[in-house]
């Protein structure tokens, strides 16, 4: 049996064990189901610490290799200015679909009065925590500079993505310019860490059905379907949007741009997203990520190893729609109406904030919280959507995980690359002819 497929037994098997405990619990007092549920959660966090684990070195591994790979750095700045170029458009694409949904559903105006006091209540002491601590992110300026690491060691301890991938990619370019002896014995090193991190890997997904089932079923049992029902309309936009991206925009790219199937594409990344759905997290994912695009896509070793960890770092199409939707939404229940040029100035930030996100805790939320306060919008309103953060972060998740690998797709391509050749791509009956 495919591991995808075991993935998605243990996803519909916890999404059902959790939603009949919830509802158990709900008509007949059953909390010790509840409870018992809830105590099978320490699995799947274990497993994902497990993954969380292995990234570091993969990622200084691969990027070294990958930056060494690309040669000289007319190439690496060819491959890395296209790669943060497409990953920027597609992040602005998926907050204008965001706002442009918003504008035509207006998903705050079917919230009442008595849902959003409620909402407002539960969750208030927690929206003020994600105020300070977005109150304590770093200015532009101060991101920027924090991208140049004191201590690379230390960078990779506290896992700080963004100026870890800047050494190793800096690592790398300065390996072919010393020594070809010195040069083969450094990246043969890496490429051992490198393997060595893909075995580690394929042990760990070995556990990866019964972790997901854990988590799934954990979430479930503690939220069901109650917590949707006040925000049924706004969560539903989110998912439309979603999904509108997923399979409207990035098709489109892949068809255009690549020359490729979209629907041979997404059952072929099928793990990777499951995973992304399960974890909500990018970073977790980043080693199935690879090994698909590798493995399953066709794309070289040095193109995915260079590319996306990048992406999982840079690149949120997901979150930047939500956030999106969310601006619009909490604004709507508060009765301000945004101007073109403060939605403008959402699709600027939100994209902008991207980018920055891996390195601020609780990255969805407090980013929002930037946002809100760019646009003018009460930040206190994260207290009414914060509820359902956490279902929807599991979708903008594969989504983010989606937007990698199409990007990664179209970057290989332009390159000169075939993936997996005569298999898949749309001209593969012209090529025969």
């Amino acid at each position: 049996m495919k591991l995808y497929t075991k993935i998605s037994i243990g996803l519909i098997a916890g999404a059902v064990v959790g939603v009949g405990v919830n509802f158990l619990s709900a008509q007949f007092d059953f909390d010790s189901g509840v409870s018992l549920v809830r105590a099978v959660e320490p699995i799947g966090i274990a497993w994902v610490r497990l993954i969380r684990m292995i990234v570091v070195p993969l990622v200084v591994a691969s990027l070294v290799v990958g930056a060494a790979s690309l040669g000289d750095l007319r190439t690496l700045g060819r491959v890395g200015g296209k790669t943060v170029g497409f990953y920027m458009f597609t992040t602005a694409v998926a907050v204008s679909i965001g706002l442009l949904l918003s504008n035509v559903m207006k998903p705050g105006r079917g919230l009442t009065e008595e849902s959003r006091q409620a909402l407002a209540a539960e969750y208030g002491a927690q929206a003020e925590g994600s105020i300070e601590l977005a109150n304590q992110a770093p200015s532009v300026v101060d991101m920027l500079l924090s991208m140049i690491p004191d201590n690379p060691v230390g960078a990779a301890a506290n896992a700080q993505m963004l100026p870890l991938i800047l050494f190793s990619i800096l690592f790398g370019v300065a390996a072919t310019m010393i020594r070809e002896d010195r040069r083969k014995a450094v990246l043969g090193f890496f490429e051992g860490v490198n393997d060595i991190s893909m075995q580690i890997i394929h042990w760990i997904m070995a556990l990866a059905p019964y972790a997901v089932f854990a988590l799934i079923a954990s979430v479930t049992a503690r939220f069901g379907f109650e917590i949707l029902k006040s925000l049924m309309w706004y969560t539903l936009v989110v998912v439309f949007g979603l999904l509108l991206h997923a399979f409207g925009t990035y098709p489109l790219i892949l068809r255009f741009l690549a020359n490729l199937s979209p629907l041979e594409f997404f059952k072929r990344i099928r793990a990777a997203q499951l995973l992304g759905f399960s974890t909500s997290s990018s970073s977790a994912t980043l080693p199935v990520t690879m090994t698909v695009a590798e493995e399953n896509l066709g794309v070289s070793n040095k193109m995915a190893s260079f590319v996306l960890p990048l992406g999982a770092t840079v690149n949120m199409d997901g979150t930047a729609l939500y956030q999106g939707v969310a601006v619009m939404f909490i604004a709507q229940v508060f009765g301000i109406d945004l101007t073109i040029g403060q939605q403008l100035i959402v699709v600027l930030t939100a994209t902008l904030a991207s980018v920055g996100a891996a390195g601020v805790p609780s990255a969805g939320i407090i980013t929002l919280t930037l946002v809100l306060r760019q646009a003018g919008v009460p930040e206190t309103g994260i207290a009414l959507i914060i509820g359902v953060d956490r279902i929807l972060d599991m979708l903008r998740t594969s989504v983010n995980i989606t937007g990698d690998l199409t990007v990664t797709s179209v970057i290989a391509k332009s390159e000169g690359e075939t993936l997996l050749p005569e298999k898949w791509g749309l001209d593969t009956e012209a090529s025969k002819a």
